[in-house]
């Protein structure tokens, strides 16, 4: 079974699927950062050079321990010479 078939089947579960979706703005939050820092083949230690934000604490942002400040992804951002963009959209009507 491929990780998508494993979802698809868990998001049968009520539950599960509320779950996902609540945790949803976490996880692009998340991709985004890693996303933007990859793209430049950055490592966290040079992005933590670059911020002056420890390297745990951006290891601990990409996996998802810490929930950032909007300060702190704007920093995050000034260091990978980013704007930072949020933005509030439509929710999906789920059929």
């Amino acid at each position: 079974m491929t990780l998508e078939e494993y979802k698809q089947k868990k998001m049968k579960d009520p539950e599960f699927a509320q779950a996902y979706v609540e945790v949803q703005p976490e996880m692009n939050i998340i991709r985004a950062l890693v996303d933007a820092r990859t793209s430049q083949n950055l490592t966290q230690k040079e992005l933590s050079e670059r911020t002056g934000i420890a390297q745990t604490e951006i290891s601990r942002l990409e996996n998802g321990t810490r929930n950032p400040s909007i300060k702190l992804l704007q920093r995050l951002a000034d260091g990978m010479g980013m704007v930072l963009n949020v933005s509030f959209s439509p929710k999906k009507s789920v059929q």
